[in-house]
């Protein structure tokens, strides 16, 4: 028979009511703000894309209209991923420092005014004026240029973490991001049927390059006033509930007299973000992941030119392997979801078939029919496309969520500008090969290349693949269960 209720218990029941009613506003206020990130933190990363891709649009009138030779033409791809990759390492931690949607509004606002000096070069046509002049100055921005580019991955990641952090959430980390990460290829798509209009209606092709360079800096007024931390207008996380207890546990240890201040969690550093498990293999095998993906971005609209399609329906059709990237990810984020979060397992099964499709490429990829062509690309979009998206957003997520620094640091940022910035700098160097292989081997050597660097990062992540699917034995569980087992033998 139950006890009567005393006025303690009534006072206990009271406290807990108002509790758990505190807790729901707070989360309730968080998802009211969460859709408004997701929105601005898209369209930051769209813009993004959307003035990168424009420049391989026009490589071609680069290359006829403006007197730029192949090589200044790749010069230019390992300047900027040479830059971008440097800067998404700094770019995270500066994203986990200071206010995070500042640091997005300078990239963005960076990025527009970069494109508006190439313009400049073009306009007044610095190469024919000075050949050497010419190449250093875009060089030189395009250097610049990947600076402003690195913001937006590392940055709007930590920002999408902080808004994304209650429990339905994490559950569907996956799907969320996954959604998230269409943002580039929305922006990749844009830029290529930007270029066909500009190119269609005969305007002159620099404004491909001139359109992206005003959205650029539209946005980023819009990306500054974005509130960057449910924090700062007081609504308590589940991040911030761990941080507050970790406090009260430090404070419970301090001598009399002594004082402990909140000033909140400090950005991790980089030697500490790379012992959180698992960081620097997934580092290490992205590179070779980008590699293959930003071979076929900066490069395909120049395969298909060289295959005799003009550059209008060059670019459109090239724009069909950035529309396969977009249900990549989610595909990727809701089956890592429905498995409990196994993403490896996914990730190493995507490539696996990446590699057949690029073996298939290497022996026909001159003389595919246009159907296949594009049917092929689409696939392969996919392919690349959800395992790019959720290791740089997802698995980011998942790696920075590691009870070693959850609640006493912010790594978000600092962990995804790891993996993209060192997969940054494997690309940068691996696209100096495409160039010198094409010309002397044709296409197929460069399929073969990609072949290797597609197994180069699977058989990297091959331990981690091995350990999701046949995960150890919990050891707090198998006591639990012991426990559970000795009980009922007694009873």
């Amino acid at each position: 028979m139950a006890s009567e209720p005393t006025e303690k218990t009534a006072l206990v029941s009271n406290g807990k009511h108002d509790a758990d009613k505190e807790a729901d506003e707070h989360t309730k206020r968080l998802k009211a703000y969460q859709w408004w990130a997701f929105f601005v933190t898209f369209g930051g990363y769209f813009m993004a894309h959307f003035s990168r891709k424009c420049y391989s649009t026009v490589k071609t009138k680069l290359q006829d209209d403006a007197g730029y030779d192949a090589l200044i033409l790749s010069a230019m791809d390992t300047t900027f991923m040479g830059s971008y990759a440097i800067g998404n390492i700094i770019s995270g931690k500066l994203g986990d420092t200071f206010n995070p949607t500042t640091i997005l509004a300078i990239g963005l606002f960076g990025s527009g005014a970069c494109l508006f000096f190439v313009n400049v070069a073009i306009w007044f046509d610095f190469h024919s004026f000075d050949a050497a002049l010419g190449n250093f100055f875009i060089l030189a921005v395009y250097f610049i240029f990947g600076f402003f580019q690195s913001t937006g991955g590392p940055v709007g990641t930590a920002v999408m973490g902080n808004w994304f952090c209650d429990e339905e959430s994490v559950r569907r980390r996956g799907l969320i991001f996954g959604l998230w990460t269409c943002h580039q290829y929305c922006g990749d798509v844009t830029a290529g049927l930007c270029t066909y209009v500009v190119l269609k209606i005969g305007l002159p092709y620099w404004w491909a390059l001139l359109i992206p360079s005003i959205t650029n800096i539209l946005w980023g007024v819009l990306t500054v006033q974005l509130i960057p931390d449910p924090a700062e207008v007081g609504i308590i996380t589940p991040e911030v509930r761990i941080r507050l207890e970790k406090l009260a546990a430090k404070r419970a240890e301090l001598k009399e007299g002594e004082e402990l201040v909140d000033e909140g969690p400090k950005a991790i550093s980089y030697a500490n973000a790379l012992r959180i498990p698992m960081v620097a293999q997934y580092a290490l095998a992205f590179g070779f992941f980008k590699l293959t993906n930003y071979c076929l971005f900066f490069w395909l609209p120049y395969f298909l030119e060289k295959r005799n399609f003009d550059d209008k329906t060059a670019n459109l059709i090239a724009v069909i392997y950035s529309v396969g990237m977009m249900p990549g990810g989610i595909i990727v984020g809701v089956v890592s979801d429905w498995f409990g979060g196994r993403r490896a397992c996914v990730i190493g099964t995507f490539m696996t078939c990446l590699f057949v499709f690029l073996g298939v490429f290497a022996l026909y990829s001159e003389v595919l029919n246009t159907v296949v062509l594009l049917a092929m690309l689409f696939m392969m979009g996919i392919l690349v496309g959800g395992p790019n998206n959720i290791i740089t957003s997802a698995v980011a997520a998942d790696l920075a969520s590691h009870p070693s620094v959850r609640g006493s640091n912010k790594s978000l940022g600092t962990v995804t500008g790891l993996i993209n910035g060192c997969g940054a700098i494997t690309a940068s160097l691996g696209l100096l090969a495409i160039g010198p292989l094409s010309e002397k081997y044709g296409w197929g050597g460069v399929w073969v290349y990609l072949m290797g660097c597609t197994a180069a990062g699977t058989l990297l992540m091959g331990p981690k693949i091995w350990e999701e699917a046949f995960p150890k034995p919990d050891p707090e569980l198998a006591e639990t269960e012991l426990e559970e087992t000795k009980t009922a033998v007694v009873v």
